[in-house]
C-alpha cells in the first residue's frame, strides 16, 4: 500500500504529514520563514522519510495550483501561475518558488495539485473574473473534511455537503461542498477578512493605494485594525482595546457573511465545517456557532479534528489525496473531488483585464 506525504505551505509554518497503509508515520510542522530561508531542512525530512523506506509521492506546496503535475515537469511559466509572481515580485507566497525548485530536484517523487478554480465541478459562472477562490492548500483541507464527516455521519463521501470555513493565521477562505464534491468557494485574497489579509479589495480602495503589490494583500487584515500587526493570531480573539474589539466584531461577522453568501451555492449544507488555527482557538468556534445558527438555523458546527497531531488540517488532507493518486485508500475521495481532471490556469476566467495581460504582468510570454 502507498507511502506519501502531504505538505502544506502556510503563511506561519510549513506543515507535513507521511501516511503509510493509511497510518501516520510523519508529522511535523515547520516555521515558513525556516522553510523557507533553509530549503535543505524539508528536503532533509523527505529524503530521510524516503531512505527509511520508499515514498510513493508527496503533494507539495502547490501555491494556487496547477492541474496535477510532477514537479520535475516545471517550467517556468508553471511556477509564476503557481505562486502568482512576477519576477522581482517580493512578498506573498513568491518564497515557496524557490522551495519548489530545490524539490522538483530531490529524490522523492513530488506533484503540484488544482486550487478551487481548476476544478470541473465548480460552474463556469461562478469562475467569472476570480482567479483566488481557494487555494490547493484549501483543497486538501476540503478533502479531510469530506473524509471526517463521512466518517462521522456514517454516509459514503459523495453524500456530504458542508461548507468549510479555513481560519488560518493570515488568511480566511471558505468553500462549498455539494455532494462530496467542490461548486464554490472564497479564497483568503478574495474572500473574508483574515488575520493579516483585508480579504476582498473595495474597488475604490484599490483604485486609491495607486498600486497593488503582494505585499498589500498580507495587510489591512484584524491585526492591522486592531493596531498591533505582529500580535499572535490568537490575539484578536481576546480584545483588549476598542480597535481590538472593532477588529474581532470585524472578523467574525465577515467570516459569518462569507458562510451565507455560500449558502446559495449548497443550499442543502448540512454543516459548517471550521478548520485552521484560528478554529481551534478558545471562543473562536462558539461565537461562530451562535452567529450561524442565526443565517443556517439547520446546520451545525464542528471543528475539523483530523488524525495526526501536529500538522494542520491541509498538511493532512494533502496527504489524504497524494494517497489518493498513489492508489491507496483514498482513491475514491480524489475521483470524486476530480483532481485528475483538473484543467486551465488561474488566469481562464478574466474579463476585467484579459488573461493575455495577466500573463503580461507576470511575465509570461
Amino acid at each position: 500500500m502507498p507511502r506519501v506525504i502531504g505538505i502544506d505551505p502556510g503563511t506561519v509554518s510549513v506543515d507535513v504529514c507521511g501516511l503509510d497503509d493509511g497510518h501516520v508515520f510523519l508529522d511535523r510542522s515547520l516555521p515558513t520563514s525556516e522553510a523557507l530561508a533553509h530549503p535543505s531542512v524539508l528536503v532533509g525530512l523527505l529524503d530521510a522519510a524516503h531512505r527509511a523506506a520508499p515514498i510513493d509521492l508527496v503533494a507539495g506546496p502547490s501555491g494556487y495550483g496547477l492541474p496535477l503535475i510532477a514537479a520535475r515537469d516545471l517550467t517556468e511559466a508553471d511556477l509564476r501561475l503557481a505562486y502568482l509572481a512576477a519576477e522581482g515580485e517580493s512578498g506573498g507566497i513568491v518564497g515557496f518558488t524557490s522551495l519548489m525548485r530545490v524539490l522538483a530536484r530531490s529524490s522523492t517523487p513530488v506533484v503540484l495539485t488544482p486550487g478551487v478554480v481548476h476544478l470541473a465541478s465548480v460552474p463556469a459562472h461562478r469562475k467569472v473574473n476570480r482567479v483566488d477562490m481557494g487555494t490547493a492548500d484549501k483543497v486538501c483541507a476540503a478533502a479531510l473534511a469530506i473524509r471526517e464527516q463521512a466518517e462521522r455521519r456514517g454516509c459514503g463521501e459523495r453524500d456530504v455537503s458542508f461548507i468549510l470555513l479555513e481560519l488560518g493565521g493570515a488568511f480566511t477562505a471558505a468553500m462549498a461542498v455539494d455532494g462530496g464534491r467542490i461548486v464554490d468557494g472564497f479564497g483568503g485574497t478574495s474572500g473574508p477578512l483574515g488575520v493579516l489579509g483585508a480579504g476582498a479589495l473595495d474597488g475604490e480602495v484599490a483604485f486609491l493605494a495607486g498600486s497593488v503589490p503582494k505585499r498589500l494583500l498580507f495587510v489591512g487584515g484584524a491585526a492591522t485594525i486592531a493596531g498591533d500587526p505582529d500580535a499572535p493570531a490568537e490575539a484578536i480573539a481576546a480584545p483588549s482595546t476598542l480597535r481590538g474589539r472593532l477588529a474581532w466584531e470585524a472578523y467574525v461577522e465577515s467570516a459569518v457573511k462569507a458562510v451565507a453568501a455560500l449558502a446559495v451555492s449548497v443550499p442543502r449544507a448540512c454543516e459548517v465545517i471550521l478548520s485552521g488555527r484560528l478554529a481551534l482557538v478558545a471562543g473562536v468556534g462558539d461565537e461562530l456557532a451562535r452567529r450561524l445558527a442565526d443565517v443556517i438555523p439547520a446546520a451545525s458546527v464542528h471543528v475539523l479534528t483530523g488524525f495526526a497531531k501536529v500538522a494542520k488540517q491541509a498538511a493532512q488532507g494533502a496527504a489524504l489525496i497524494a494517497d489518493g493518486l498513489a492508489g491507496g485508500r483514498s482513491a475514491a475521495l480524489v475521483d470524486g473531488l476530480g483532481i485528475r481532471e483538473a484543467c486551465g490556469s488561474v488566469l481562464d476566467h478574466l474579463y476585467v483585464i484579459s488573461p493575455a495581460a495577466a500573463r503580461a504582468r507576470l511575465g509570461i510570454a
